[in-house]
């Protein structure tokens, strides 16, 4: 029986631990047959060993997306491991400290602009910078936290979630008539190394499994990469512009 990603080629970018959500996703995409290639920002050795933990071996670029000249040749690089791709996974997102936690009015621009370029404006700077390679068909994917509220601790990071839902907005209805479908998968709190980093955001961890109708646990991305993984295959083809909730079903509920 194939898988859901049979010869389908994915980028995925985002992959710091095994714990983090694009590595399981990443995973959970060879497991569905799917060619991996991965980006590194920083310390691509430490990528690379991550990388080695996947079921299969999967080659690692470099990319920081605020780097024109790494996402100008970015297609050129990858295109090096494959022909071409089928779907871009964007995990990427950070915000200085100031940013996160503490007080909401006192964060400079300098930071709050740094957050908003990282955490939002690099979906759009990825997915033109992949566009190359990227027919028919193609998905393009970003990962989100439901920005539509303002949640304890999380500060200019929702603000620049918030811009993030927008953008992808905006990118469906740009590289739709190009065939590619741009969504975002919504996921509920994971204890990955970007969670561990935001001051206060374990109230939202310890009170979410209690509160998800489905159910919730904070130590397994699994849900989150299989629902990523159905958003990158064929099996959604006339859904984009949208956010897919993978929450256990937090949102749905008044409180």
């Amino acid at each position: 029986m194939s898988g859901l990603l049979e010869g389908k080629r994915i980028l995925v970018t985002g992959v710091i631990t095994d714990a983090s959500i694009a590595f399981h996703a990443a995973k959970t995409a060879q497991e569905q047959g799917a060619e991996v290639v991965l980006t590194g920002f920083g310390r691509l050795s430490l990528v690379e060993r991550i990388a080695s933990r996947l079921p299969k071996p999967a080659p690692v670029v470099e990319l920081d997306v605020t780097d024109d000249g790494q996402l100008e040749s970015l297609s050129e690089r990858v295109g090096e491991h494959v022909s071409g791709l089928d779907g871009v996974l964007h995990s990427i997102g950070y915000a200085p400290p100031s940013c996160l936690g503490a007080d909401f009015m006192a964060a400079p621009w300098e930071d709050v602009s740094t957050a908003v370029q990282i955490s939002a404006y690099s979906l759009k700077s990825l997915s033109a910078a992949a566009l190359p390679l990227l027919g028919q068909g193609g998905s393009i994917v970003g990962m989100d936290f439901d920005a539509r509220v303002a949640w304890p601790a999380y500060d200019w990071m929702g603000v620049a979630k918030a811009a993030l839902e927008s953008t992808n907005r905006y990118l469906a209805r740009e590289l739709g008539q190009q065939g590619v479908r741009v969504n975002l998968v919504s996921a509920g709190p994971v204890r990955t190394m970007a969670a561990k980093s935001i001051p206060g955001f374990g109230e939202l961890e310890d009170s979410w499994g209690t509160r998800a109708p489905l159910g919730w646990d904070v130590n397994d991305p699994t849900p989150v990469a299989q629902t990523v993984c159905a958003v990158l295959s064929d099996w959604l083809p006339k859904t984009t512009g949208s956010m897919i909730m993978a929450d256990g079903g937090v949102h749905a509920l008044g409180i």
